[in-house]
């Protein structure tokens, strides 16, 4: 699951027309502006396409991940786009997709752009979700394991954890 949103509504501090990475903080109102982003995206999609309505009620977690959550806990290297993971519990009936994912259509927004992803990873019944990915990413089994791992993981949902760091490679 893949899909784009524009963060400049509602966060005009952190936004820019500028293709430069932006310095401003990341705030806990960021924080949750982008969690309703990726809940709305997920909500949508889960309604629209069909062989995704089995995760509605799985996602677990959403995590601000990649260079934006490096920038939220260390502060040096600004905000290109936020990269926004949602974490489900596996469907024991579906696995990846044969076709892959759909290529890059580049960046049609105004201000930073949000990537929302879905990963759909085992959750043992005896780990929390706040257990599990950390584990997830320290097992590195995919691609996609092993690049979040390089960059912290930090909490947008839900909202009792918003802004926890779980993960930091540093």
């Amino acid at each position: 699951m893949r899909a784009k949103a524009d963060m400049h509504r509602g966060c005009p501090a952190i936004m820019s027309n500028s293709p430069r990475r932006s310095f401003a903080r990341i705030t806990p109102n960021d924080l949750a502006r982008l969690a309703q982003i990726a809940l709305d995206d997920f909500a949508d999609l889960c309604q629209r396409k069909e062989y995704c309505r089995r995760y509605a009620d799985r996602l677990r977690l959403i995590c601000l991940c990649q260079g934006a959550a490096r920038h939220y806990v260390h502060h040096d290297r600004g905000v290109w786009d936020f990269d926004l993971w949602g974490f489900f519990e596996r469907s024991p009936v579906i696995g990846p997709s044969k076709f892959g994912r759909d290529p890059d259509n580049g960046n049609a927004f105004k201000g930073r752009k949000v990537d929302v992803i879905g990963r759909s990873i085992r959750m043992p019944k005896n780990e929390t979700p706040i257990e599990t990915v950390p584990r997830y990413l320290r097992e590195a089994r995919t691609k996609s394991a092993s690049l979040l791992a390089e960059r912290p993981v930090i909490i947008v949902w839900p909202v009792e954890n918003r802004g926890r760091v779980i993960w930091d490679a540093r």
